[in-house]
């Protein structure tokens, strides 16, 4: 690859990378647990897509509302998908990237501003910006997951995507960090260590889901991802090519299976059943003289089925997503976060699935509203190329093809580090960290 294409590629805030190392991502949701594999050529560059060699989804355990409850069975679960990805993919799994929407997701930005000199702007005066950013931020029992530069600026030149090689008196950097919990991420590198595996990163699913399912247009243009799981419902704003906004809310599909199985008197497997049947958002003709039929609770054989109007499961599921995605509505206002007047809505999660949510999100958010799926990931199968994979993509979309950040993953992680890598300095603080990753990939 020519110099040209290095600049080209760094200019779009993306990674500039040879060869993508081995990586699985695990998406790890109260409703599936899903691992995919990329090999280290499965990054085409030149048309910006992955060949994922290995997939493998099972069922979730021991995770509910975005948060792990069992630390034992949500990392067997882990393992297996793990292990039958690694099977399918035909290598061995040492270390894997987690997605998740769980661990109080939240975004904040800090600015900064460093003086320049009379020479061109260079890698340090990058490093010096960021470090004078990190030293802004502060994360009471959080741990950063994220650091982002939104846009640089030289002077009153603002929304630079590389400064570098330029004049000015000021440079000027705009960063996005996104936390978690420091106890739910203390939780998920236990999870993993149980699983014998290392933890080489955390990323936050609606920013993966809106890598994966987000054209390049809607990033530059802006557009709102909504990820819809099982056990928690998340958002990220993109403009101008980058993330402006992370934020999550631990409602999702599994509330609304647990709404229908008290409306119903069922139970909860019934009430998914029903749900994935005959679930619908938006009134349809006939609802009112169309029965369904439900499995009762409890074990008496002499009980009937529970035969209810399809209006009732209407009337059940409609106020619960319709609830859900005003407060995020409300949520994203309160943010302060600049989203253009003209960004679209996309939805990902395998609860955006359900019949009528895209119809009831239009009316919510009175904005454009589509599907999204896993984008340039040409030869996933049609089970695992829906909108519940799109967050599982988006890891690899981001080892592949960036974004960049001001700190890796890694050093951010702090877990175990494979031997065959060097270590990162237990010892050393956040700034510390930036300045040699900078060193080592600007």
């Amino acid at each position: 690859m020519s110099r040209l294409d290095d600049r080209r590629d760094t200019q779009n805030g993306l990674k500039t990378l040879g060869r993508t190392p081995l990586v699985a991502a695990v998406d790890l949701g109260a409703s599936k647990i899903g691992c995919f594999i990329m090999k280290g050529d499965g990054a085409k560059r030149d048309t910006r897509m992955i060949e994922v060699s290995g997939v493998a989804h099972v069922r979730s355990r021991g995770v509910r509302a975005g948060a792990i409850v069992d630390v034992e069975q949500a990392s067997q679960a882990l393992a297996q998908a793990v292990e039958r990805a690694e099977t399918m993919a035909g290598v061995h799994v040492s270390g894997v990237v987690l997605t998740t929407a769980g661990g109080q997701l939240m975004s904040q930005r800090v600015a900064a501003q460093v003086s320049l000199g009379a020479k061109p702007i260079t890698d340090h005066d990058l490093s010096r910006a960021i470090q004078m950013a990190l030293a802004q931020t502060r994360f009471p029992s959080r741990r950063p997951i994220h650091l982002l530069p939104i846009a640089w600026s030289v002077d009153v030149q603002r929304g630079l995507r590389d400064p570098r090689g330029g004049f000015g008196r000021a440079l000027g950097l705009d960063l996005l960090v996104v936390s978690m919990s420091e106890t739910a991420f203390a939780t998920l590198s236990h999870c993993v260590e149980l699983a014998h595996l290392t933890l080489e990163g955390v990323v936050a699913a609606p920013f993966a889901a809106g890598l994966a399912a987000l054209e390049e247009d809607e990033m530059d243009l802006g557009a709102i991802c909504i990820d819809m799981g099982g056990g928690s419902t998340s958002v990220s704003v993109f403009s101008g090519g980058s993330l402006l906004h992370v934020d999550s809310l631990a409602v999702g599909g599994h509330h609304v299976t647990a709404d229908i199985a008290r409306g119903l008197s069922t139970t909860i497997a019934g009430a998914e059943r029903i749900k994935t049947l005959h679930g619908s958002a938006i009134a349809s003709a006939n609802e009112d003289r169309e029965m369904i039929e439900a499995p009762p609770r409890g074990d008496d054989p002499g009980a009937g089925p529970v035969i209810a109007p399809r209006s009732l499961l209407k009337g059940v599921i409609a106020p619960r997503v319709e609830e859900t995605l005003e407060l995020l509505r409300e949520r994203l206002k309160m943010s302060g976060c600049p989203i253009d007047s003209g960004a679209g809505v996309v939805l990902t999660g395998g609860a955006s699935e359900l019949t009528g949510v895209r119809e009831l999100a239009v009316r919510v958010f009175d904005r454009p509203v589509r599907l999204g799926r896993p984008r340039r990931a040409p030869h996933l199968a049609d089970a695992a190329s829906g909108p519940a994979f799109c967050a599982a993509a988006g890891v690899l979309h981001r080892a592949a093809f960036g974004p960049r950040e001001a700190v890796a993953g890694r050093a951010l992680s702090f877990t175990q580090q494979p031997q065959t890598r060097e270590a990162v300095d237990p010892n050393a603080g956040v700034i510390a960290r930036a300045a040699g990753w900078l060193r080592s990939n600007l």
